[in-house]
């Protein structure tokens, strides 16, 4: 007998297994109060001016039996409408009713993940956690990447790791983010920054695919943060011994 194939996408009930098990925040204080600063009060990812949160049909039913804080975006212009026009059938823009109106349990997948994204390799191996570089000169995060906690990254890939096991697309399309991603850091020759897996920095070499220990001053800071001080690491990467790798943990494909 042949056997089941998964579902394309994942069922409401898998995200809402997600948003049971995915609830850490990126640091432990509010991120979004330093970017907020550079953007009229309101956290970069919580303006869609900056950042329209995507998704699923699935997630999207999910959420609309669970709560109103969120409706469907109206694009606001004709660009806007024409960015849109090229989304994945199966997803849908969403807006909430803004950020001091947030219920935490009923963020989305892209609320809760931002300002990160599974990196896959060229092998098809998921990694762990890489940056949307797109967000770098207004996301104070990706300037200060040690302030993530180590239980946040552990979620995520958690997380992840259920929901490709149901949903290919999801995972090709992250696979195609990470390729691009490397292209375009191969034109401005810089190095990829990956929070792998196994809890420990990693630089990528796109031209190379060559993965080495690397340290967080290496990636720089940008935009409105250029000139700001590191920020105090969390305390897992505070204690961690770069010299003490034995390897990056591959998932199985």
């Amino acid at each position: 007998m042949a056997k089941t194939r998964p579902p394309r996408t994942a069922t409401p009930e898998i995200y809402a297994d997600i948003y049971k098990m995915f609830m850490a925040p990126v640091s432990a204080f509010d991120c979004g109060a330093k970017c907020a600063a550079h953007n009229e009060g309101v956290p970069v990812c919580c303006s869609t001016e900056a950042a329209i949160p995507i998704v699923d049909k699935h997630e999207w039913q999910l959420l609309k039996q669970r709560t109103d804080l969120w409706h469907e975006y109206k694009a606001p212009d004709k660009a806007t409408e024409k960015e849109l026009s090229d989304l994945h059938h199966d997803c849908v823009a969403i807006e909430c009713k803004g950020f001091m109106s947030c219920e935490r349990e009923n963020r989305s997948m892209s609320c809760r993940t931002f300002p990160f994204f599974p990196y896959i390799d060229r092998e098809g191996d998921f990694l762990g956690m890489s940056v949307f570089w797109g967000f770098e000169d207004r996301c104070w995060v990706q300037s200060h990447l040690q302030i993530v906690n180590l239980r946040f990254l552990t979620e995520f890939v958690a997380a992840y790791e259920m929901l490709f096991q149901v949903d290919r697309d999801e995972f090709t399309a992250n696979r195609d983010h990470s390729a691009s991603m490397r292209r375009v850091f191969t034109r401005h020759d810089r190095p990829i920054p990956l929070l792998g897996r196994d809890g420990h920095l990693y630089k990528v070499t796109p031209t190379t695919h060559e993965i080495k220990a690397a340290r967080f001053h290496e990636f720089g800071r940008w935009g409105f943060y250029e000139k700001d001080k590191p920020a105090e690491p969390a305390k897992h990467w505070a204690t961690l011994d770069p010299n003490s790798l034995k390897g990056l943990t591959r998932a199985a494909r």
